[in-house]
């Protein structure tokens, strides 16, 4: 089939002006459907693809801040103090703050040394247009004594997330509720002592 020219292009046209305008306004729909479909695909995918990224950003800070306030060491108080304050936002971080020079005795008295680990977490609700999420947590925490032996523990955990300019901070951090029955392990809340467990001071009562 040979290659139409221009000449034979004009040829038809003026042979056939009906038809050949039909042709090319179906021609310029299905240009244009195509590109209005791959628009439609892209924003689609856009949008999913950041929603999956602000997940994994809160997911991540979240985690974080989690882990940084079940950590804490009588020996350097006020700098994991200070790691708290940072790690929270709203209601949480008022608590802290107003309370943090009574807490810092009682830690130092108690001479503990409060470690955690993260084992899972999970975003259960995300709310990027309001910079809200809601966060589970399964922790590992290890509370060792001056000159006495480490107890560990696993908690399951709740927290709120606010999205700040730095990034996803705790607003509200909660042990998870104990099926009855359970008893210790990963259900298990943790110590309102602060030599036992930081978080438990901190929880922020979202209620």
């Amino acid at each position: 089939m040979s290659v139409p020219t221009p000449a034979r292009i004009a040829a038809y046209a003026r042979r056939n002006p009906l038809l050949l305008a039909a042709s090319l306004l179906a021609l310029a729909a299905a240009v244009c459907a195509g590109w209005f479909g791959s628009s439609w695909y892209s924003a689609a995918h856009d949008s999913g693809a950041d929603l999956a990224q602000a997940r994994d950003a809160a997911l991540r800070d979240g985690e974080q801040a989690v882990q940084n306030m079940n950590t804490l060491d009588y020996r350097s108080v006020s700098q994991g103090m200070a790691l708290w304050e940072q790690s929270t936002t709203g209601d949480l971080h008022t608590q802290l703050t107003g309370g943090a020079s009574s807490f810092e005795k009682e830690v130092q008295q108690a001479k503990t040394v409060t470690t955690a680990k993260v084992l899972d977490g999970a975003i259960t609700e995300l709310d990027p247009a309001q910079g809200k999420a809601s966060l589970m947590v399964a922790v590992q925490i290890t509370v060792t004594p001056d000159g006495g032996k480490a107890t560990t523990k696993q908690s399951r955990m709740l927290g709120q997330l606010t999205r700040t300019s730095a990034g996803w901070k705790l607003s509200a951090l909660s042990d998870a509720p104990v099926d009855e029955g359970s008893g210790s392990g990963a259900g298990a809340s943790a110590s309102p002592s602060p030599s036992a467990s930081p978080s438990a001071s901190a929880s922020a009562s979202s209620k």
